[in-house]
């Protein structure tokens, strides 16, 4: 059985003629003939009573009448709920990335989509970027937003964000009357290091001259820590300025250029190319690009 057998059946039934419906369905009369007998045969039942002058429906034929009105209806229903579902985004949107974006780049991204898709519930995964990316891989999340270069053949990749990275100083700190400080200068400061992380990978790279004279006092795993010690005079640390836009603005830490390095942290969406998005993913997606190309600007 077929849809097309279904509306040619009840043309027949309501014209009660082959012929008209025929005309009607633009099909031949024994094309029209065919599919009504195809239909007949895979229920087993005679749905309808033929003479030279009419047709008219058996009692099984009044009973599948209405089936077909009603199978018909089911799909016109499930065409416009999900015409509706591409317009208005809906069910689950599931998010990852880690502790710093979740806190300083996402809220307004999220507060702006929840405003335009209230149907649609937020689940966020939180975590270092390389287990996020992990759970993207295996299908467990839709899609994260990642620190950039993320090397995986299996994710499609969105850059949608950039900003600098900062040395960041307590404000008692010697050094917070300054503008830009020397990678020799840093070398000599107490260091709160993350514990994981590109942000980690970068200080290691760019102090390597000066390892054997480092001083690290901290190791930590969140950002809001790594504020908080750095506030307190611990060490200073690499930061994205975002993340400390706060502290800044409350004069509790100085952020200073290092001279002679220009750094960077870039960001990404990523999510599995073998995979459809669910539409609040993909509305997602077209928002945060909107919105954090806005911040960028700034």
């Amino acid at each position: 059985m077929d849809l097309d057998q279904l509306r040619t059946f009840i043309e027949v039934a309501r014209l009660r003629s082959f012929s008209r419906a025929a005309e009607k369905v633009l099909r031949s009369q024994p094309t029209v003939s065919a599919q009504v007998r195809q239909l007949e045969q895979e229920y087993g039942q005679k749905f309808l009573d033929r003479t030279a002058k009419s047709v008219r429906l058996t009692p099984a034929g009044e009973m599948m009448l209405e089936y077909a009105k009603q199978m018909l209806a089911l799909r016109s229903k499930s065409l416009e709920a999900l015409s509706d579902c591409d317009s208005h985004p809906a069910g689950t949107l599931s998010i990852g990335a880690n502790e710093g974006t979740f806190l300083y780049v996402l809220p307004q991204v999220f507060a702006k989509f929840h405003k335009k898709y209230p149907a649609v519930r937020i689940s966020v995964y939180r975590n270092f970027s390389y287990k996020v990316i992990e759970k993207v891989e295996d299908g467990l999340i839709d899609l994260a937003v990642v620190t950039l270069p993320v090397k995986s053949p299996a994710l499609e990749v969105v850059s949608i964000f950039r900003e600098p990275l900062m040395l960041m100083v307590s404000s008692a700190n010697p050094l917070a009357g300054r503008k830009s400080v020397s990678l020799a200068e840093l070398a000599q400061q107490p260091i709160v290091m993350p514990k994981t992380g590109s942000i980690r990978k970068m200080i290691e790279k760019h102090l390597r001259p000066h390892r054997e004279h480092l001083c690290i006092t901290m190791e930590l795993s969140s950002v809001v820590m790594i504020k908080r010690f750095v506030g307190a005079g611990f060490g200073v640390s690499l930061i994205c300025s975002t993340f400390a836009r706060d502290n800044v603005q409350r004069g509790e830490v100085k952020l200073l250029k290092i001279e002679g390095l220009d750094l960077w942290r870039e960001l990404g969406l990523v999510y599995r190319k073998q995979r459809s998005l669910p539409r609040s993913a993909s509305a997602f997606m077209e928002l945060a690009k909107k919105e954090l190309l806005r911040v960028k600007q700034k």
